[in-house]
């Protein structure tokens, strides 16, 4: 929960590296939270507005701890927009948040770890 909170306090810091662990707990409980939302909704007999809501909350953090992560492994934040290429653009982006850290420092700071 920790790495969530700090990528929400960081909500619009693009500037920087994030590690695996930040990028994938982020990401994990982000989809915990929604699939909660999803199951309760229809419970309290409600239209999809409270995923909404928590889709717009999420999109700024979201993509600022994705480019960090991309910092991290050595690429600019702009390869983002390869997941706007259907299916292959999601498994470059999948594999480029998988592959390990540069060690060291590089030009978008030092090493998170």
């Amino acid at each position: 929960m920790s790495w969530f909170l700090k990528a929400i306090k960081n909500y619009a810091v693009f500037r920087g590296r994030a590690r695996r662990t930040e990028y994938w707990m982020f990401v994990l409980v982000s989809a915990i939270f929604a699939f909660v939302i999803a199951f309760i909704e229809p419970f309290l007999g409600i239209e999809p507005i409270l995923s909404g809501i928590y889709s717009l909350f999420l999109l700024l953090p979201s993509l600022s701890v994705t480019v960090r992560r991309l910092h991290d492994t050595g690429r600019s934040g702009w390869w983002i927009l390869i997941s706007l290429i259907p299916l292959i653009g999601a498994i470059v982006l999948f594999v480029f948040t998988v592959l390990d850290s540069e060690p060291g420092e590089n030009k978008y700071g030092p090493s998170p770890k």
